[in-house]
Parts: C-alpha cells; sequence; structure tokens
C-alpha cells in the first residue's frame, strides 16, 4: 500500500511517498512543493494544485495521511495554509483518495509516545522507522513522512490493508 503523506503549508508543501506492507516500510519519495512569496496567492494556490496533481498522478498513492490543522500560533499564517490545504483536499477528492488526519500532537504521540515531543525526538523515530540516518534537509518533508509514519500505527491502517489486498486478489 501506497501513503502519501502531506505536511501542508503555503510556502512549503512537504510530501513523501511511503510503501507499507503491514510489516515493513519504505520510502519511495520525497520532496516538496515551493512557492514564492512575492506571487499573488491564488498563483500560488494554482502551483500546489498542479504540483499535488502531478504527485498524485505519477505515484498514485492508495491513502493520503495529512497534517490537521487544530491550531495555530501564528494568526497571519493559518489562513493561506488553510487555503493550501483546501487545494490539497480538492486533488485528493478528484482522484478518489481516502483522507486521514493527524494533528501535530498526535504524530508526536504515535511516534515517540509523548504529544509534547521536540522535533529531534520525531525525527529519531522517523529514522528508526526507516532504519535510516539519512533523512531530507528540509524539516516539513521529514514531518511529512512522520505523518505517512503515524498512519502505519493507527487503527485504519488494518482496514484500509484489507481493502487493498481485496483489490489485488480481484486483478
Amino acid at each position: 500500500m501506497k501513503i502519501l503523506g502531506i505536511d501542508p503549508g503555503m510556502a512549503i508543501v512537504g510530501y513523501s511517498i511511503l510503501e507499507y506492507d503491514g510489516e515493513n516500510l519504505e520510502l519511495l519519495h520525497s520532496g516538496s512543493i515551493q512557492t514564492r512569496k512575492d506571487e499573488r496567492e491564488s498563483a500560488r494556490l494554482l502551483e500546489i494544485f498542479n504540483d499535488m496533481t502531478t504527485i498524485v498522478e505519477r505515484f498514485q498513492p492508495d491513502v493520503c495521511s495529512i497534517e490537521k490543522l487544530f491550531f495555530f500560533r501564528n494568526q497571519t499564517t493559518v489562513m493561506p495554509v488553510a487555503h493550501a490545504r483546501g487545494v490539497i483536499l480538492t486533488v485528493l477528492e478528484k482522484h478518489n483518495i481516502p483522507v486521514y488526519e493527524y494533528t501535530p500532537m498526535e504524530v508526536k504521540q504515535i511516534l515517540t509516545g509523548y504529544g509534547r515531543a521536540d522535533k529531534k525526538e520525531v525525527e529519531q523515530m522517523v529514522k528508526l522507522a526507516l532504519q535510516t540516518d539519512n533523512l531530507p534537509k528540509l524539516d516539513d518533508t521529514v514531518d511529512s513522512i512522520a505523518i505517512a509514519i503515524s498512519h502505519t500505527r493507527g487503527t485504519e491502517i488494518m482496514k484500509d490493508l484489507q481493502k487493498f489486498e481485496l483489490s489485488i486478489q480481484k486483478c
């Protein structure tokens, strides 16, 4: 099963594609969509839409795990991030990809056992899960991997794996 992990943002959207078979986890691809601050918001949203469409069509994920907005410290960024997230959700809906949402606290709780873990602790757990010492440099991309890994540890994954196995049997 391919899981698309997304850390939404207006300036940077971190994304990753993980392959998960119920036991083994492999990072297939990761990266970011970066928009220019001097562009109109509508142009930036269109860029996110187009790039996310390309990613979805290229990698054909079975599900998406995305960060859920529930609280923002910076009131000036909450609306643009919400707009970017809406564009991303539109792409996912257009391609019939089931979406699962996780708050940052839930991701930290799932990965480290502590909902207030710092970035370094989460990063360490991502390295352990992927059995690697090499992670992308960009925090947003690492966050997208953590969000995708969180889905492999949640209760919904078993339902998804069963659906995925049934669809393979039909082929």
